[in-house]
């Protein structure tokens, strides 16, 4: 019998969903709760500051016996006496600050952005936190002064900018072992305050440094001593240029899966037992997701439930949504890039039609 398994995070349907689709029973402590996260979870709980995370998941474990718990971003960290399936706290500590991946990254003799110590163009990042939306490029000492001016107390780190594609590589390790299984396009928001913030992904992303990215990932991904789950970003430039080590489930989990057609999350409990998969799994399509985002202050008083599975994280109808905030994932899929952004558009349009006027911006 599978385990009753707990996912707890700031954000965790893609996961949940995962381990349900394995065939796992599934409870969950998220900040979000959207709708479709009910499909999937026997229970959850909702939080509101990540400080409450411990008391909800305790919460939830005394109401249901869990066997398992599994966490996204943000509780990385929680100490629990429910037995941790992924990376332990005394080992994730070290990659969920910035300055530490930059030193391992040095350490490893991996290309990566050098620290930029006072040259502009900088990539100026926070040490902490995830998903990129408070990430910015400055051109002058004014401009970084703005950016300290807008984030105060804020420990951050500052990187040479270097050209090329936001780019990741999803691996599966056991502490000592890692295998690639994807190599993905991360898509950002582009323009405005959060320019450099997550919006999508595309998988597989047939690059030509696909094969140098898979290998140093591999490296990475094993010399870290994490378990289970673990995602690298690149950039691809005039090589691989290693940025980040994301030492959980990630944000490209779902194009993932729709691409190779195989369970991450059984991969990833496989880890956690010390089996890793034999080789990278094929991709059998192109998949890509693409996240909505409030262009103003709004309600959506829309059922889109029924889109499912074209979108995902979906809302409750008569959710509020403050301008930036994201909506819903929507997800295009075919044999081709070209088939899968044409399947996208199908799904961005089906999304506006069922949303009427209140589609219209976002």
């Amino acid at each position: 019998m599978k385990p009753r398994v707990l996912v707890a995070g700031f954000a965790t349907r893609h996961v949940a969903q995962s381990a349900y689709r394995a065939g796992y029973t599934v409870y969950a402590v998220d900040h979000y709760c959207d709708r479709d996260l009910s499909w999937y979870t026997r229970d959850s709980l909702a939080f509101e500051e990540l400080a409450d995370l411990p008391d909800k998941i305790a919460e939830l474990a005394s109401r249901h016996p869990v066997d398992a718990l599994v966490v996204t971003s943000g509780a990385e960290t929680v100490g629990t006496t429910i037995p941790l399936y992924g990376t332990p706290p005394t080992k994730v500590e070290r990659f969920l600050d910035k300055l530490e991946i930059q030193r391992f990254f040095e350490g490893l003799g991996v290309p990566v952005p050098p620290l930029a110590e006072g040259r502009f163009p900088a990539m100026v990042k926070p040490r902490r936190g995830a998903g990129g939306w408070r990430n910015a490029v400055v051109g002058t000492e004014e401009e970084l002064r703005r950016w300290e001016e807008t984030w105060p107390d804020v420990p951050y780190i500052a990187q040479t900018v270097l050209d090329g594609v936001p780019s990741s590589v999803s691996c599966i390790a056991d502490g000592r072992r890692a295998r690639a299984i994807a190599v993905n396009r991360q898509i950002l928001r582009g323009g405005g305050e959060r320019a450099h913030g997550f919006a999508g992904s595309l998988t597989p992303f047939l690059h030509p440094l696909a094969q140098e990215m898979i290998e140093a990932a591999e490296r990475i991904a094993a010399a870290s001593g994490c378990v289970g789950s673990v995602g690298i970003d690149f950039v691809a430039g005039d090589r691989p240029w290693a940025i980040e080590i994301n030492p959980r489930f990630q944000a490209t989990l779902d194009t993932v899966e729709m691409a190779i057609g195989e369970s991450v999350f059984e991969m990833h409990m496989n880890a956690c037992r010390g089996v890793i998969p034999a080789m990278r799994p094929p991709a059998r399509q192109v998949a890509t997701r693409q996240i909505l985002f409030a262009e103003r202050d709004m309600r959506l008083d829309a059922d889109l439930s029924g889109l499912a599975p074209r979108v995902a994280d979906i809302p409750w109808p008569g959710t509020e949504f403050e301008e930036g905030q994201a909506i819903l994932s929507v997800y295009g899929r075919g044999g081709s890039e070209d088939e899968a952004y044409a399947d996208l558009e199908r799904s961005l349009v089906l999304v506006r039609k069922r949303s009427g006027d209140q589609g219209k911006g976002w």
